[in-house]
């Protein structure tokens, strides 16, 4: 067994189809058909059923991938300590984050990051908080910008700064007549806008899930005509004067001018960590580390 047809097996697996598999590994479609239809002659069983819409593993092909998960771990669990070796002048670090959150603060720490390690590549995964857990778990990813509180990992993470929930809305939404200003603070108390439209992100984001919990402890059922939609989709609308919606205070460049409300005299926040995969964390994961906090830790405006 080959680590090029452990790697053959795992993209058609992921893709769930032979010709995203055959794009994503820049290869023929019927190249890799017929290294399937050969693979699985030897093997003697078959490792996919296919389907008019694509294909998915057979009982004996999700043995296949269960064993061969923990060995392409290994061998990359190998190549982070070889490019230790290098002393960052080369090596890829995996990185997951949320695709809302990470457009607005992602770019200043890889700028930082890519003029200081040229050689070291930074692969961005991006996920909500709740998947990148799971990435994390399945040592897919070796570092993550995460929301807490943890869902599924027990790891302890490493706190690195503290982002702001607000509402967001066009600038002369009606709900401006019920904010109030305190402490330099413009606020509004959540029990005050049920009678306004809302536009909610999926219940499966953090987002999400904390945007409803906020609605239900204030005790007003608002009007809602969209509720599954993405968080950057859900602001955009907002910033057109279709409902309220709510955001991060990180994501504020995105619409320099929206409105922005912060939740109650003492606003809403969640904290955002770094968490690492299980095992070795290699040199150039450690280096990225250090530019996170660098450029991110304690960054007091998010609160304000």
């Amino acid at each position: 067994m080959y680590l090029k047809e452990l790697l053959y097996i795992k993209a058609i697996a992921e893709e769930g189809s032979i010709s995203r598999a055959a794009e994503r590994l820049f290869m023929a479609q019927s190249s890799l058909s017929e290294f399937l239809t050969q693979y699985e002659a030897e093997l003697g069983a078959r490792l996919f059923v296919r389907s008019s819409t694509g294909v998915r593993p057979t009982d004996a092909g999700r043995v296949f991938l269960e064993t061969a998960g923990p060995m392409l771990l290994e061998y990359k669990r190998m190549q982070q300590q070889i490019s230790d070796i290098q002393q960052l002048q080369a090596g890829t670090v995996e990185l997951g984050a949320s695709t809302f959150r990470g457009t607005y603060l992602l770019p200043p720490v890889l700028h930082v990051f890519s003029r200081r390690y040229p050689g070291v590549t930074v692969n961005i995964h991006e996920a909500n908080s709740m998947a990148l857990e799971q990435m994390l778990q399945a040592g897919e990813v070796d570092i993550g910008l995460i929301a807490l509180p943890l869902t599924r990992l027990s790891s302890q993470p490493e706190l690195l700064m503290r982002d702001e929930i607000c509402i967001i809305a066009a600038p002369d939404h009606p709900v401006l007549s019920k904010a109030r200003i305190e402490k330099g603070r413009s606020y509004v108390d959540p029990r005050d806008l049920g009678e306004f439209e809302f536009i909610l992100s999926d219940r499966d984001t953090i987002l999400g899930h904390r945007g409803r919990d906020i609605i239900q402890k204030a005790g007003i059922s608002p009007t809602v005509h969209n509720d599954n939609i993405t968080a950057p989709f859900a602001a955009a609308m907002a910033c057109q004067g279709l409902g309220l919606a709510f955001t991060y205070r990180s994501c504020r460049a995105g619409n320099p001018h929206a409105l922005y409300l912060s939740i109650g005299p003492e606003g809403e926040f969640l904290e955002l960590a770094l968490m690492y995969a299980d095992g070795f964390r290699s040199r150039a994961t450690r280096a990225l580390r250090e530019v996170f906090f660098e450029v991110l830790g304690g960054r007091g405006e998010m609160e304000g």
